[in-house]
């Protein structure tokens, strides 16, 4: 019996590599094979070595096949989604000059405020980019080696995103997407292009950036020999631009202009994430105007405390991470890492409300809660900056589509569902990164929307629906009310 086409979906995400080998023709996940990567840093500080997200790559491929059981030879593309907003510094082998500056490094911060101010304020920054610079957007990290590595910016002879970086390596060829470009702060969704004024205000060369595909799906190059012996692959296989974690997990769900437009979906994983593939383009301060890798835009509002900084406070607290209660009258703001959305990049964990029968369980509880309500507070104007009415009874019945490592969790799953009053789809698929990224070299190998290559890999039955639940609006109001009155002298704002 002849092998199935296959194509490879790579999620080079903040923590390892999974790489999917999908059945191009049914959507059927065969094997996935993973690699750890290594993340250092502290206070404010994280940062990996690029090369280790190419060995990560090369090792994850190889367990995949192997998994499979199947000939390379049935590999027909292969497509990278990557951690958003990561800074790659190349020198002119293509060799990294340094380690890459992850998103959740927090040091360029003030960088971040300078930019702001320099261009006009957040509105100015909205109407050219969609985004205002904060810690994680590679700008501000640019900004901050230029001040604090000049050696390296001036050595520097390409400037790379991490998905740019690894698609590099298996084409041969500098190319990125509209939809991680968008991540960036110096590409313009307005023009569809890296902004003149925009690198001008940053001393950054155009020359040094890749350049733009028209989708995450276009086919910019093939396999080379060097990358096809070390993965263990054909040469001359497909390989797509390639996009960003988020953008790629949209394509996943079936989110795009040919599939759902304007559905939220909400990621809980290291970061909490919501957002929309929508055909309004965004332009509002509180969300990331991000284009989409199909075209059409994802506006989306980002977390960095989620599931990571509640599983610290179970660790602390000596509960497994499924041992909590409502938090009664404790609220606990978990911003452990500092925090994005809301923009507090200096802040810490705040726990009030404790009372002598509070108990372990609901301090956990609290934790959730926290998380939750933060990332949940950016969906009304998510989905306003779709030019929908969020009060409206039609759109308030949208399911969240839930995914990411907590949306296995009962407590988490539970929580939201209690917070949001809206019901949940947890879909069947869990490495939809992976599946998107799939969808994309499908696409770049045969043809067609790499949307509807995913929605037409749905198979019917194997997502989990959770009905609404009455909203918890006393605790939706007692968390929102302490982080509102809180957030200037107790959070570093």
């Amino acid at each position: 019996m002849p092998s199935p086409a296959v194509v490879i979906g790579v999620d080079s995400s903040t923590q390892s590599t999974k790489a999917a080998l999908i059945d191009a023709g049914t959507g059927e996940q065969l094997a996935v094979g993973r690699a750890a990567h290594v993340v250092t840093g502290e206070a404010g500080a994280r940062e990996s070595d690029p090369e280790i997200w190419w060995r990560a790559l090369c090792e994850a491929v190889a367990a995949g096949l192997k998994e499979s059981g199947l000939p390379a030879r049935a590999v027909t593309g292969i497509a990278v989604a990557g951690q958003q907003h990561g800074l790659v510094v190349l020198d002119r082998t293509g060799r990294p000059l340094r380690p890459a500056l992850l998103w959740n490094d927090t040091r360029s911060a003030p960088q971040a405020a300078a930019l702001t101010e320099a261009l006009g304020g957040p509105e100015a920054w909205t109407a050219r980019t969609g985004s205002v610079p904060v810690a994680s957007i590679t700008a501000s990290k640019w900004q901050w080696l230029r001040e604090n590595d000049p050696a390296s910016a001036a050595d520097a002879a390409g400037v790379r995103l991490p998905h740019d970086f690894l698609t590099e390596r298996l084409a041969g060829v500098a190319a990125t997407d509209p939809g991680d470009a968008s991540g960036s702060g110096w590409y313009s969704t307005a023009t569809g292009a890296y902004d003149p004024e925009l690198l001008d205000l940053l001393g950054l060369d155009a020359a040094l950036l890749p350049e733009v595909a028209p989708t995450g799906a276009a086919r910019i190059g093939s396999l080379t020999e060097s990358a096809a012996e070390a993965l263990g692959l054909p040469a001359g296989i497909a390989v797509a631009a390639g996009t960003g974690d988020n953008m790629s997990a949209a394509v996943g769900l079936g989110l795009g202009g040919a599939g759902l437009l304007d559905h939220p979906a909400l990621s809980l994983g290291t970061s909490g994430t919501v957002f929309a593939a929508s055909r309004t383009r965004p332009a509002s301060p509180a969300l990331n105007g991000f284009a989409a890798a199909d075209g059409t835009y994802l506006p989306l509002a980002c977390t960095l405390n989620c599931t990571l900084a509640v599983d610290k406070v179970a660790a602390l607290l000596g509960l497994d991470r499924e041992d909590a209660a409502p938090g009664g009258e404790a609220v606990l703001l978990p911003y452990l890492d500092g925090e994005r959305t809301p923009d507090l990049p200096t802040a810490s964990g705040l726990l009030t409300g404790l009372r002598h029968d509070t108990t372990r369980q609901q301090l956990l509880g609290a934790a959730y809660e926290g998380a939750a309500v933060t990332v949940l507070r950016a969906t009304d104007e998510l989905l306003s900056a779709c030019g929908l009415d969020p009060a409206a009874p039609e759109v308030a019945a949208r399911p969240l589509r839930l995914i990411g490592g907590g949306a296995q969790g009962r407590m988490w799953a539970e929580t939201v569902r209690r917070l949001s009053g809206r019901p949940l789809v947890i879909p069947g698929s869990g490495e939809l990164v992976a599946l998107g990224a799939a969808a994309l070299a499908a696409s770049a190998a045969g043809g067609g929307d790499p949307v509807a290559v995913a929605a037409a890999w749905q198979q019917s039955g194997t997502d989990r629906q959770l009905p609404p639940v009455e909203r918890d609006t006393e605790t939706w109001e007692r968390v929102t009310s302490v982080l509102e009155r809180a957030s200037e002298p107790l959070l570093g704002g």
